[in-house]
């Protein structure tokens, strides 16, 4: 596998176009759109949240329907959330100005919001967009990054990547992009991504695969515990590579699946390290579990505890927050049995030793938590499950940003 330069239009057949659409925002491109030449195969994963907003519902018909998928339209700004009737037929209306524009039927294409809930979506301003769009649609690696801007909130960053691999001797290639930077506590992917790729794959394959990697990847990652109600990630497949069919579980899907996997821990990992506010990225890794399910369960309660992020973003190497919330998350285990570390690029450090804090060097702590990435190290010494999770740091710039979010 190697990693190459873009995002979603770097699989062969893809294209992608952005544009200011004045949603909301006034200053900047807020609309993207991603496009195949032929229909895909897709996959999908959405938020567990009850509360689920209409391009949630919509797309999650098209994707459990077994029908193709073939475009997506994003607008950021107004999350079409808990909008009723109006909201819904937001999304049928941007679905149709795509069918209208480029002659693809309409039930094929998914759409996607994300920003403030409970406003309704200007729908001319939607239609208008999707027509200037479907107009400047092309296959450059540019235009898979200004795609991957637009779909920008209080993201800081864009976040895209792309992979290529080889299967049977065909080059296949796998794209995506996400945003994501607060409301960030996935029980299912992640806030909003995107993969394309030119496999050739059995539908059922493509979800299942997407399904098992989502779960060690977006669903590890938390910034500050609340669960999106417009969480959706899809996956596209238009099998332009020309390799054969995928239809079984063998050495090509596990090829695959690998550079799912990257793909998608990539992502996850930048939204972590660009929560709201944050300056480090926190890593919890647990390994030498009972089960696979304690330790995630475990991983996440580290990185998801306030106190333990407050903890990361004020260097202070106070490990009984760490244990606490292990000590809350349900998990049972014997804290006789567990020792506590942690790493950076600066070191290594123990701190705490089956039972028994350690006089550690507070010196050399500091020095390894004032990295930009920081990683507290579990072992359990109770079995042979591991698992890995990320966050943030929780600074004062958290609440600066949420307090006046509709502003």
């Amino acid at each position: 596998m190697e990693v190459i330069k873009g995002g979603v239009t770097v699989a062969e057949g893809f294209k992608a176009a952005s544009c200011e659409a004045n949603i909301k925002y006034k200053d900047r491109t807020d609309m993207a759109f991603v496009y195949s030449e032929v229909p895909c195969v897709c996959a999908g994963t959405f938020t567990s949240n009850v509360v689920k907003a209409a391009c949630v519902q919509w797309d999650k018909q098209i994707v459990d329907s077994g029908k193709p998928m073939q475009a997506v339209v994003i607008n950021s700004g107004i999350a079409n959330a808990c909008t009723g009737k109006e909201g819904f037929d937001a999304c049928e209306a941007t679905a149709k100005a795509v069918e209208k524009s480029l002659g693809v039927d309409y039930a094929s294409v998914a759409v996607a919001s994300t920003g403030v809930i409970g406003m309704q979506l200007p729908v001319d301003k939607l239609v208008a967009g999707v027509e200037k769009m479907s107009k400047t649609l092309d296959g450059s690696i540019e235009a898979g990054t200004d795609a991957s801007k637009a779909i920008m909130t209080t993201d800081t960053v864009n976040k895209e990547v792309a992979v290529s691999f080889h299967i049977a001797g065909k080059k296949v290639t796998l794209g995506g992009m996400s945003k994501g930077s607060g409301m960030i506590h996935p029980n299912m992917c992640t806030m909003l991504a995107f993969l394309t790729t030119d496999i050739a794959i059995e539908k059922s394959l493509l979800q299942e695969a997407v399904s098992e990697v989502v779960s060690d990847t977006f669903n590890m990652i938390t910034v500050d515990g609340d669960t999106s109600t417009n969480d959706t990630l899809l996956c596209m497949a238009n099998g332009k590579a020309g390799n054969d069919i995928v239809k079984d579980k063998n050495d090509d899907y596990e090829t695959f699946k690998n550079a799912l996997f990257y793909v998608c821990e990539f992502l996850a990992k930048k939204m972590a390290a660009d929560g709201e506010g944050a300056s480090k990225l926190f890593e919890a890794k647990v390994v030498n579990a009972k089960t696979k399910e304690d330790a995630k369960t475990l991983s996440r309660a580290i990185v998801g505890s306030n106190l333990s992020k407050a903890a990361i973003f004020g260097c202070d190497a106070n490990f009984g927050r760490f244990l606490c919330a292990m000590g809350y998350s349900g998990a049972q285990f014997d804290q006789n049995d567990v020792e506590l570390f942690f790493e950076s690029k600066a070191g290594r450090i123990e701190v705490f030793h089956k039972g028994t804090p350690l006089d550690f060097d507070e010196d050399k702590a500091l020095e390894i938590m004032k990295e930009e990435t920081v990683t507290v190290f579990v072992d359990m010494h109770e079995g042979d499950a591991e698992a890995t999770a990320w966050g943030c740091d929780l600074t004062y710039d958290y609440v600066k940003i949420n307090a006046d979010y509709r502003s």
